[in-house]
């Protein structure tokens, strides 16, 4: 029973763990709030809810919401490698009632360049160095550098992700 609720705390926790990036050197996101009728996949399906299946014993059937609350927390996956962070989708707590839903949607500008630049940060500096130190590491092995092309092929420029999504002290890194 105590093995069960560590693993649902765990579990839990972890779902909003993304919070922490307010207090990390990257600038705050912002919510997004979206009310009408129910529009919004949490994170790819409309909300639902699991019974037992009359058709399959022992199976069960994804049946739609009529009143209640879905959350699901930062989506993300690592592609080829440790490293090589992938985001999938953002944040978002959803209530419904009946054919109508309330959502609060956390969102971030440049959100994939934001989102796997905070995961790196995260996940694979040193916590025992400091921000700006954590900072220039992932500036050095987890650039957000890249180059702009025209359709004709023309390049246009470059652009460093990093100067958009870090707070202003930290740019100074760069």
């Amino acid at each position: 029973m105590m093995k069960r609720l560590k693993y649902e705390l765990k579990y839990k926790l972890g779902k909003i763990r993304f919070i922490k990036a307010l207090f990390s050197p990257f600038k705050p996101f912002s919510l997004k709030f979206y009310s009408g009728k129910i529009a919004i996949g949490v994170p790819y399906f409309y909300p639902r809810k699991w019974v037992k299946s009359k058709e399959k014993p022992g199976y069960q059937s994804a049946v739609s919401k009529k009143i209640g609350f879905n959350s699901c927390g930062l989506g993300w996956k690592t592609k080829w490698e440790e490293t090589d962070y992938r985001f999938e989708w953002s944040p978002i707590l959803s209530f419904v009632f009946f054919k109508w839903q309330i959502a609060i949607i956390v969102s971030a500008e440049y959100q994939d360049n934001y989102w796997t630049s905070w995961l790196y940060y995260e996940y694979n500096t040193d916590k025992t160095k400091s921000n700006k130190e954590r900072i220039e590491q992932c500036i050095k092995c987890f650039p957000q550098k890249y180059t702009i092309y025209y359709p004709d092929g023309r390049e246009e420029g470059v652009i460093d992700y990093y100067e958009l999504i870090l707070k202003r002290k930290y740019r100074k890194l760069l």
